[in-house]
């Protein structure tokens, strides 16, 4: 039996996770500040400890990091209702096993604690951000899974690969790998392959030598010179043409290119973060896209979700904007609790970016110190005036779906599985379509549902469904 050691001020989760994990089979105990924390070490090193960041008398990663030097082996497992991408990288810097943002499912944490008894954890250090310099801002669940993985690559060299829509911030979360990671000090370098002719891709990335080509008058450094020690960031590489496409892959194979039109051999010292609009696994199956280079740049995916399925971030974006727009001489403005619910009904086909340039707008064109929803209507249009309505009129739709019973099932209408009929067949779409818009990422649409992971599994199976074909 393990014995964990559980620091929270809020006795409901105190409670909560003590009983699922001593079901588990383990030996737990409780403590709701640090003062408790030292006491309880004092007597015993747990094998595990889970904490949380914000308690009465200071910040648990802070004053985790100070026993570490004591305990280097100690595992640890950090909770947070502080869902930052700050919060984040702190617990990785940390080594902890794991970074959980609250509400967190029971079972996870249950797999964490065993994954820390099973694997252990090496010596804290120092290192620490401040939100203030982070590019990236929100704090709703969609967010969190990019936070975490983030906060995983920083400390190495691995190729990630950034997915998503237009206007996600791609390049941001490219800008705060290189930020937080260990090659800030050097240069970071963009190169957006969807703006450049296709004749000059190879001269862009490679540089190229004078007499190269007609108008090389002098000698060029590429992009991969450029970034020589950094951050190479590919962006729009699903643009690439598959001339320019076997190149980099040689260079991602052997570490090394040539300018165009030189002999020499330079070696290509770069982390490459790529990032693409496309479905990439689509373009390989049709031949626009080399396969072996797609496995080479999709060590790390990362996916960036859409801002109509980021909540709350919505507004916490648009004040931010807001903010911004007057720290650099544009008028103050606020928003009013109207104006946050008709941004809430917007789909923002734009993301990110369409939401930072409305705030410009409504900065420079509205009058008014506040900013109400018929302002940000009148100036954005028609579609952000309210949520969209359904396309099929659902009370008919069910009275259809009982008739329709009732033709060829009519004893269900007597026997008392009329209501199961009915749920089962609203139900499998609508977890279908949940688990479609999250990537089939089971814990992602369970939370949207608002349902625990287990309980989607059990409906999954019980309906028949396999996730993978959704």
């Amino acid at each position: 039996m393990s014995r964990v050691l559980l620091v929270d001020d809020d006795a409901a989760i105190r409670t909560v996770v003590a009983q699922a994990l001593r079901r588990a089979g383990h030996i737990v105990n409780t403590a709701d500040s640090l003062a408790q924390l030292d006491r309880a070490i004092l007597a015993e090193v747990p094998d595990v400890l889970i904490t949380d960041v914000v308690l009465p008398d200071g910040d648990g990663i802070d004053h985790v990091r100070e026993i570490l030097t004591r305990h280097a082996q100690l595992p640890v497992i950090v909770l947070s209702a502080q869902n930052t991408l700050t919060t984040a990288v702190r617990a990785a810097d940390l080594q902890a096993y794991d970074y959980l943002p609250k509400p967190f499912d029971l079972d996870v944490l249950a797999r964490a604690v065993d994954g820390a008894l099973a694997r252990g954890q090496g010596t804290a250090e120092d290192a620490a951000a401040e939100d203030a310099t982070l590019p990236l801002i929100g704090r709703s669940a969609a967010m969190q899974d990019v936070y975490r993985v983030i906060a995983r690559v920083v400390s190495t060299d691995l190729t990630v690969l950034v997915s998503g829509e237009s206007g996600t911030g791609k390049e941001l979360v490219a800008r705060a790998i290189h930020d937080l990671g260990i090659r800030r000090a050097a240069p970071f370098v963009a190169i957006n392959m969807a703006a450049i002719p296709r004749e000059l891709i190879e001269a862009e990335l490679f540089g190229h030598e004078r007499g190269a080509f007609t108008g090389a008058a002098v000698r060029n450094a590429g992009r991969f010179e450029q970034a020589s020690g950094g951050t190479l960031f590919l962006d729009e590489i699903g643009d690439m043409p598959m001339e320019a496409q076997t190149r980099l892959l040689r260079v991602l194979q052997t570490g090394e290119f040539t300018t165009v039109g030189g002999a020499r051999t330079i070696r290509a010292d770069v982390r490459i973060v790529a990032a693409t609009n496309r479905n990439l696994a689509d373009q390989v199956a049709a031949g626009l896209f080399r396969e072996d280079l797609f496995y080479r740049l999709n060590v790390v995916p990362l996916s960036l979700p859409p801002l109509r399925e980021r909540g709350d971030d919505v507004v916490i974006l648009a004040r931010h904007f807001l903010d911004a727009a007057a720290a650099e001489g544009l008028p103050r403005r606020q928003l009013a609790t109207d104006a946050a619910e008709v941004l809430r009904a917007h789909d923002w086909p734009g993301n990110v970016r369409e939401l930072e340039n409305l705030m410009r707008r409504l900065a420079v064109l509205t009058r008014d110190e506040v900013i109400g929803g018929d302002a940000i209507t009148a100036i954005h249009g028609t579609r952000v005036s309210a949520a969209p309505q359904p396309s099929v009129d659902f009370d008919e739709a069910v009275r259809a779906l009982v008739g329709r019973i009732a033709r060829e099932r009519p004893e269900a209408l007597d026997d008392g599985t009329l209501y199961d009929r009915v749920i089962a067949e609203v139900e499998r779409p609508l977890i279908e379509t949940m688990l479609a818009r999250h990537g089939q990422n089971q814990l992602r649409a369970a939370r949207a549902l608002g349902i625990n992971r287990n309980t989607l599994r059990k409906r999954l199976d019980a309906l028949g469904l396999d996730p993978r074909r959704s």
